[in-house]
């Protein structure tokens, strides 16, 4: 550098700053495909996605399969056959959700809570408890306990009727041939809301494919909705109109049936 400042007869500061002002408007021009070739490397070398991978990015309105990565951006063909072009940095600098894992593990996670209405829950009596002797996954355990006459309260599912419809939709789970014993296999209560008592089913689908995982899933769901009466328990929703317009019809025949009695009077 010393040289060519002689050579030109320059001081040195002057080549510096335009050696300076030079790399600036190099990087400036280069800026993407320096970062894209950077991001590039990063992402071949952790492996943070492939060709047919499954990508969620919200901020750049991706959802679906990658068909496309170059040294610029990634291509994201979408569930509604549209293209997403992510560039390629943005998968370094910014978050996105990757599916990979979840095929390559054959199972798929099913999280979804029914809502109990808290008014109808109570303790089982003897008659409750015969009658769910009689169910299906569930009966032989009670009548186990019945017949040896073995209800203590350390039997806490058997005490209500929410502890044994617990009881009934983990046996109903556990013989799922859909359901996978694991990661994780859970029937648990959350914490009470406005809306009832949030009973959520934690288990894994052992099918991936999203139209066969949402039949499983809705399945599971249609046999719970319908067996919750059978345990004395109702399903927790806000008022529709079907309920306002029951409730006028027994105002009304209330209403009928005080005005025949002060006829009869």
């Amino acid at each position: 550098m010393i040289i060519i400042a002689n050579s030109i007869n320059q001081p040195l500061t002057n080549i510096l700053a335009t050696v300076g002002a030079g790399s600036a408007i190099l990087m400036l021009i280069f800026k993407d495909s320096i970062m894209g070739f950077t991001a590039g490397l990063q992402l071949a070398a952790n492996r943070m996605v492939a060709l047919g991978d499954w990508i969620e990015m919200p901020k750049y309105g991706a959802d679906g399969f990658i068909n496309e990565v170059n040294l610029f951006t990634v291509k994201v063909l979408n569930w509604d056959n549209t293209i997403t072009s992510i560039p390629t940095y943005a998968l370094i600098s910014d978050s996105f959700k990757n599916w990979r894992v979840m095929f390559e593990s054959g199972v798929r996670k099913i999280q979804r809570a029914v809502y109990i209405d808290m008014t109808s829950i109570k303790f089982c009596d003897q008659e409750m408890l015969e009658k769910f002797s009689t169910m299906k996954y569930i009966g032989e355990d009670i009548k186990q306990h019945l017949s040896n006459n073995n209800l203590e309260p350390t039997d806490e599912k058997f005490l209500t009727n929410i502890g044994v419809f617990r009881a009934y939709v983990m046996a109903y789970l556990h013989a799922h041939p859909k359901v996978s014993p694991g990661p994780y296999f859970l029937v648990r209560q959350l914490h009470p809301t406005a809306h009832g008592l949030p009973i959520e089913i934690y288990v894994y689908s052992n099918d991936t494919a999203w139209a066969h995982y949402e039949e499983i899933q809705s399945g599971i769901f249609d046999h719970i909705l319908c067996v919750i009466p059978q345990f004395d328990l109702r399903v927790f929703q806000s008022p529709s109109s079907y309920d306002l317009g029951t409730l006028r019809m027994r105002d009304k025949l209330i209403e009928n049936s005080s005005d025949l009695s002060m006829d009869n009077y």
